[in-house]
């Protein structure tokens, strides 16, 4: 009982495609392949290249920090 047949795997198959039809099931599958193919381009795009700052746009904001319970004046 823990585990189903091949025949078990096919009746579900046959189920499934006869709901969703065969070309909603392509898309599906071609849209999950290409989601995958530019996650792994991202992810290799992003160890290959090292990171490199921007001092044009990186700023340095000073202040003093100030304690919340402190009372002045």
């Amino acid at each position: 009982m823990g585990s189903f047949s091949i025949w078990h795997w096919l009746i579900v198959l046959l189920v499934i495609v006869l709901i969703f039809g065969t070309k909603k099931l392509r898309n599906i599958g071609s849209d999950l392949g290409g989601a995958v193919k530019g996650f792994k381009e991202g992810m290799k795009s992003e160890t290959d290249a090292p990171k490199q700052v921007d001092n044009q746009h990186a700023s340095t904001i000073e202040g003093e920090v100030k304690d919340k319970n402190s009372t002045h004046g």
